[in-house]
């Protein structure tokens, strides 16, 4: 029995700081909404969907930080969402700040949820690769904070939904060719991310007239290299003085576009995905029981950093 699964892109415009957080999640439930009219079985939505990307901002009172987090989920004011996922029968994804209070102490994650068609949470990742930066750097034109803002998560899971094997991963993951691997190697069959990607970086300005390239060119890679479907959405446009990429697209194992969204507002684009299509890439050029060398990627996990000095001598462990 073939598996297919209609997946709809949720692409979100800004989300400006006077937003209301039951004014937002009334624009997911549009989204949904239309996701359904097209037959989507699961719609994706972005990263920090239902806040501004509040790391721009160098904030040190705790309690402004802690009100852009949600400790429960679902809660009051996003409990509409899961009701009306479950009444039209349409799974999704969703990216937030999360504050868990884990024996007695504050930990904050970048997280995204995996939701099913019965408004049931099915499964749960914390961004582990946190970009940017921990101290207050005002030379910027924005700041980028979520090392300081954030815990990194330790993992890359990958769960049984919507009848295939489905993985998340946040914004910076999609540029590490480990994340896709790791979760290839748990027989990924759909790597649905969400981002925030500024068109401006700080750091390495000669980047920003290649951002929508490398977006794309990462999560291609990365789709094909692992035989998987991958769905990446963006929180699109100026928010709060800063421009944001768009680019939301869905992709295919064989790492061609099918989807994409062409605004840079709230948009559903949609995409009929046969995960069993996998298996052409599964089985031939990345078939990892046959091909993969992994007695010759140790440096891969020994070293964070280059293995080799200036000189080319080897890294100590």
């Amino acid at each position: 029995m073939a598996r297919y699964v209609n997946v709809a892109i949720g692409q979100l415009g800004p989300v400006n700081k006077e937003d209301s957080r039951a004014a937002v999640v009334a624009r997911l439930m549009n989204l949904i909404r239309e996701a359904q009219q097209l037959g989507a079985d699961l719609i994706v939505y972005p990263e920090l969907a239902l806040t501004t990307f509040f790391p721009r901002w160098y904030i040190e009172d705790e309690s402004q930080l802690d009100s852009w987090r949600k400790a429960a989920m679902p809660g009051a004011e996003t409990q509409p969402l899961f009701d009306l996922a479950r009444e039209l029968q349409v799974g999704f994804c969703l990216g937030y700040a999360e504050l868990s209070i884990e024996q007695g102490e504050k930990r904050r994650f970048n997280t995204s949820i995996l939701v099913d068609k019965n408004g049931v949470i099915v499964g749960k990742y914390h961004k582990v690769h946190l970009p940017g930066h921990r101290e207050h750097e005002p030379w910027r034109a924005f700041q980028h904070l979520e090392k300081r803002y954030f815990t990194p998560g330790t993992e890359f899971s990958v769960f049984n939904a919507f009848g295939g094997r489905v993985g998340m991963a946040i914004c910076n993951d999609r540029r590490w060719c480990e994340t896709y691997r790791v979760m290839g190697l748990q027989g990924v069959e759909m790597v649905l991310i969400g981002y925030n990607t500024p068109v401006h970086n700080a750091p390495a300005p000669e980047h920003d007239d290649l951002s929508l390239f490398h977006n794309q060119l990462s999560m291609q890679a990365g789709a094909y290299q692992n035989g998987t479907w991958v769905v990446g959405v963006a929180k699109a446009g100026t928010e709060e003085g800063v421009e944001h990429i768009g680019g939301s697209c869905i992709i295919a194992p064989s790492g061609e576009v099918v989807a994409s969204c062409v605004t840079k507002g709230d948009e559903v684009a949609i995409a009929h995905c046969d995960l069993d299509f996998c298996q052409i890439y599964k089985r031939a050029t990345f078939n990892f029981d046959v091909h993969r060398q992994p007695n010759a990627y140790g440096p891969i996990t020994a070293f964070k950093g280059e293995a080799l000095l200036a000189d080319g001598s080897p890294r100590h462990q």
